[in-house]
């Protein structure tokens, strides 16, 4: 065993200062950050245990939105009856994640800080240059069938694994986080990053800062939304692709729409611009035929994962008929096929 301090902090302030020692590292539930040690992926000098901090609370802004700590569980957001009235997008997205057992224990900060599932990431014995960077991508012209198709770079073809941060972009959410320097707020696209030439950093965060919420501005889409996800088994597995879909409807005319991609990507995926183009027109399949070839016009294949592409394509329509009909995924069976 690789030796490591442990620390447990009692407050928001003796966490960020433990972080600042190089090597730290953040424990909440432990879902990801554990396995990567038990696999020498990760090696922390120090773990600071913040399960005492009071982050785990679910309350109201005087804006309309909600203030979610990053110590709430994702079962305890999920069934949230906040939660499930007003962003049921954020819940499906959440339940069709992980298992119960993981989701009792995973948090909301932690879950925007997960690692990919690339297997040459977990695998110490190949090159990786999210592991180390300047050694290589082992997955570029390997077994690729899981990994990107948008937004990859020579240096790394790696997808975030979230199914809440999918949600969490589509409803324009924002990061809260503690450091040195005080609190700041980062607006979720701009959260995550894009590998480019240094894929190993995942996100815009300072090592020495502490997500402390996510913050949610009121949104319009309880009815028309939906969360669509194809995995290789029904169940306790990461998306192929996954389509979070939410629509403001008045007069049978798309007023707003939101629509983020998972599976596919570094981050979450989102296209603004092409969005634009489905606000005024009628909720039809031509219409949103078309904003999937918007959607996916850059995307790139890497050999075994080439069917992406297209059932990337065929999950953005349905993924939008079901949000205009306002039949989500758990009433797929009312979806005319």
């Amino acid at each position: 065993m690789i030796r490591f301090d442990y620390i447990r902090a009692n407050s928001v302030a003796e966490a960020v200062t433990a972080l600042s020692s190089p090597g730290t590292r953040a424990l909440a539930g432990g879902t990801n950050l554990v396995d990567l040690m038990k696999y020498d992926v990760m090696k922390p000098r120090r773990v600071v245990d913040i399960n005492r901090l009071p982050l785990k609370d679910i309350s109201e802004r005087e804006s309309g939105g909600l203030r979610i700590g990053a110590l709430v569980t994702n079962t305890a957001l999920a069934w949230d009856a906040r939660i499930a009235k007003r962003y049921p997008l954020l819940a499906s997205a959440i339940l069709a994640g992980a298992s119960p057992q993981l989701r009792n224990a995973a948090t909301t900060g932690g879950n925007l800080l997960q690692r990919t599932r690339c297997y040459y990431f977990y695998d110490t014995s190949t090159p990786c240059n999210k592991r180390e960077p300047g050694s290589g991508c082992s997955a570029i012209g390997g077994l690729n069938r899981i990994h990107a198709i948008l937004g990859a770079s020579n240096s790394c073809i790696a997808v975030h694994p979230s199914d809440m941060c999918v949600a969490l972009a589509a409803l324009d959410a924002e990061v809260e986080v503690e450091g040195p320097q005080g609190i700041r707020t980062i607006p979720f696209p701009e959260f995550h990053r894009l590998p480019a030439d240094d894929p190993k950093q995942d996100n815009t965060m300072q090592a020495d800062e502490l997500i402390t919420a996510v913050i949610l501005s009121p949104a319009n889409f309880g009815r028309n939304h939906t969360y669509l996800k194809v995995r290789d088994r029904l169940s306790y597995a990461f998306a192929l692709v996954s389509v979070a879909a939410a629509l403001e409807m008045r007069d049978g005319i798309v007023r707003d729409a939101r629509v983020a991609l998972g599976g596919v990507a570094h981050k979450p995926w989102r296209d603004n611009e092409a969005e634009d183009l489905l606000k005024g027109e009628r909720p039809d399949e031509t219409t949103f035929r078309a904003f999937a070839e918007r959607l996916m016009r850059d995307a790139k294949g890497q050999g075994h994962n080439d069917f992406k592409i297209e059932l990337a394509r065929r999950m953005i329509l349905r993924a939008l008929m079901q949000a205009a009909a306002g039949t989500p995924q758990n009433q797929s069976d009312k979806v005319i096929r």
